[in-house]
């Protein structure tokens, strides 16, 4: 009979591609987590993991399990908050993801806030890019993240804007637009650009608002962090299209105003559109720093 905890360890390493992470995860010996996976495999008749010495990846079998895994843990879990709401207590485990600038949002002191007042919850986070952790949340493995929320949405994902404001210019100092008092977007035709990869949300919003203009343009680099891109542009490497906020970071690179029509970027919650948050997120998500904010 497969039990409750084998999925557990399944799930731990199917997530982390990796035995030994899988296991400091589940805070178990590696041995017995291995033996656990071992037992599981036997018991459904089929191999889950493709194992190699660097990672393990899943296989069709494991790719099948890993949906109801999931399922039944979440249902496990909800069981849980179940009995744990009527007794005043929050449990549970909190997944998030993140960006690396959060304009508008102090996360520390989010994290620290919710910790204190929920000190039965592990929380675990990750960094990275809009479009990883918006699959993230989409398949399970976050259970909220603070992205770049993208034009028009994304199916499956249900965001709640917390911040909007205007995208700017960033350029060298001693470039001919630096002293100007505002650049309209047309003036930016025959520029070089540094930017980020396309899918980032910045990157997808300066595509549009130049091609809505008419202006095309040539993004000579494209970097995937944010003070990497501000030192190309501090250091005449090109121009870039950045949100506001960004002039509080320690740059060289000055920032400009531009005229309408100028995009927004807009930070966002992202939370998976078929899945109740769980009663941690839903406590995260009602705290009052995430109440949204209008642009400064």
């Amino acid at each position: 009979m497969v039990e409750l905890r084998q999925l557990e360890y399944f799930v731990a390493v199917a997530e982390e591609r990796h035995f030994t992470r899988a296991a400091r995860r589940v805070r178990v010996a590696q041995s017995g987590l291995s033996a656990s996976i071992r037992s599981l495999e036997k018991e459904l008749g089929a191999p889950l993991f493709v194992r190699s010495t660097r990672r393990v990846d899943l296989t069709d079998a494991g790719h099948a399990l890993l949906a109801e895994a999931r399922h039944a843990l979440s249902t496990v879990d909800a069981a849980k908050e179940a009995v744990a709401a009527v007794q005043g207590l929050l449990r549970g485990t909190l997944a998030i993801g993140t960006l690396q600038c959060l304009g508008g949002l102090d996360l520390i002191g989010l994290l620290v806030a919710f910790r204190t007042a929920h000190p039965g919850v592990e929380v675990r986070l990750r960094q990275g890019g809009s479009p990883e952790l918006i699959d993230r949340v989409r398949a399970g493995d976050l259970d909220v993240a603070f992205v770049s929320e993208p034009p028009g949405g994304t199916p499956g994902i249900v965001y709640r804007t917390l911040l909007r404001q205007p995208m700017i210019l960033a350029c060298a100092t001693d470039h001919p637009l630096a002293g100007r008092d505002r650049v309209a977007l047309t003036e930016l035709a025959e520029e070089t650009f540094v930017d980020f990869p396309p899918g980032w949300v910045t990157r997808d919003l300066t595509d549009r608002a130049l091609a809505g203009v008419g202006v095309p343009r040539r993004v000579a680099l494209e970097v995937n962090e944010v003070m990497t891109l501000l030192d190309l542009v501090g250091h005449g490497m090109g121009v870039a299209l950045v949100p506001q906020d960004f002039v509080h970071k320690p740059t060289t690179a000055r920032f400009v105003p531009l005229a309408e029509p100028a995009p927004d970027w807009c930070t966002a919650t992202a939370i998976a559109a078929d899945r109740r948050p769980n009663a941690a997120a839903r406590a995260l998500l009602s705290h009052r720093a995430l109440v949204p904010t209008p642009a400064g």
